[in-house]
């Protein structure tokens, strides 16, 4: 197979989504979803103020933290613009929902999940498998040092317990960014980030005790990272990763190390679509109600090329990764048993 007709592969698949008019905005669909978005949120707050120093607060801080993954949700589909076509209004709404909605730099997380997309699962270039706290692979086990080699022979068991952690994991990260030389509007970031991080604690401060203001702030922190994690890690972790010059075109790299997630309706509006993750990868701008649309061209256009298309259940796919984070700690295992 020559290089022009791989690259063909995937213009005639693109050529295919255009025609069904799937790449077309939906700006019904997203004002619908978007208002609603923003109804709870304002709905959580209203709720919060009127509710004062009280324990009820503490199954309000789980709802704000579904509220939360919503938003930043949102905010994933502004950075792909799928909402806007233009770039002024995609990034305005985008740091307003992020940075000052709910504290998530959305320069740095643009930066981040661009990189990823470009080389999914990829070992040396895919910031989501860089081996900081987890290993994700035997040969980063067995380079492994610090953190990731004192929790990667145990990771498999730690994987749910650390996501508690990675809502202020992905705060801390917005803000070390904002020193990093690519950060463009670094100041204006700032000042929406602090400005959120400000009115959340004055808000915790002034309204509940400070044993209640603590109890909030872990439900809602630990629950929103335990969302967040839930809603990405099944699209590629688990799946074949990548190393070196991986000699794969556009098209199969996509499909070969992404996953779909099957479940329904409720599971399309928890995961905001990402559970097609295969067409969203292959068409990052394509607005979430056409995924489901474009499965079965994909689906089929594979099964024409020879290429595995994979999908399974939302609890058979973090069944899948949590095995595949337990082998590829093997290697720190078998040395401390050595």
């Amino acid at each position: 197979m020559t290089q022009a007709t791989i690259a063909s592969d995937y213009s005639c698949l693109s050529r295919r989504i255009r025609q069904a008019g799937l790449l077309d905005r939906r700006p019904v669909y997203y004002f619908a979803r978007l208002s609603t978005v923003a109804g709870l949120f304002a709905a959580g707050l209203i709720a919060f103020f009127a509710l004062g120093d009280s324990w009820l607060q503490i199954p309000l801080a789980a709802c704000f933290a579904i509220v939360f993954a919503q938003v930043a949700l949102v905010a994933h589909d502004l950075a792909h613009r799928q909402i806007f076509v233009r770039k002024g209004p995609s990034d305005a709404l985008g740091r307003l929902a992020g940075n000052l909605g709910i504290g998530l730099g959305y320069g740095w997380w643009m930066n981040k999940h661009t990189r990823h997309h470009a080389n999914p699962n990829h070992e040396d270039l895919d910031p989501d498998v860089v081996p900081d706290v987890l290993v994700w692979s035997q040969e980063q086990a067995r380079n492994s040092r610090g953190l990731a080699r004192f929790i990667g022979r145990r990771q498999a068991f730690l994987f749910y317990p650390l996501l508690l952690l990675e809502g202020l994991n992905l705060h801390v990260s917005g803000v070390r960014a904002l020193r990093q030389p690519w950060m463009k509007h670094r100041v204006l970031e700032g000042t929406l980030l602090f400005a959120h991080f400000g009115l959340y604690l004055a808000a915790l401060a002034l309204t509940l005790s400070p044993g209640k203001a603590l109890v909030f702030f872990a439900v809602h922190q630990g629950l929103f990272g335990v969302y967040m994690g839930c809603v990405f890690a099944p699209g590629h972790k688990g799946m074949p990763t990548l190393t070196g010059k991986a000699d794969l075109d556009f098209l199969r790299k996509q499909v070969l190390t992404t996953r779909n997630v099957r479940g329904g309706w409720f599971v399309d509006i928890a995961m905001g679509g990402l559970n097609y993750q295969i067409e969203h990868h292959l068409f990052p701008n394509m607005p979430t109600p056409g995924l489901r649309k474009a499965q079965p061209i994909v689906r089929a256009y594979c099964r024409q090329l020879g290429l595995p298309y994979y999908e399974t259940g939302f609890v058979s796919s973090h069944v899948e990764a949590i095995r595949h984070l337990h082998d590829a700690g093997a290697p720190i295992r078998r040395e401390a048993t050595s």
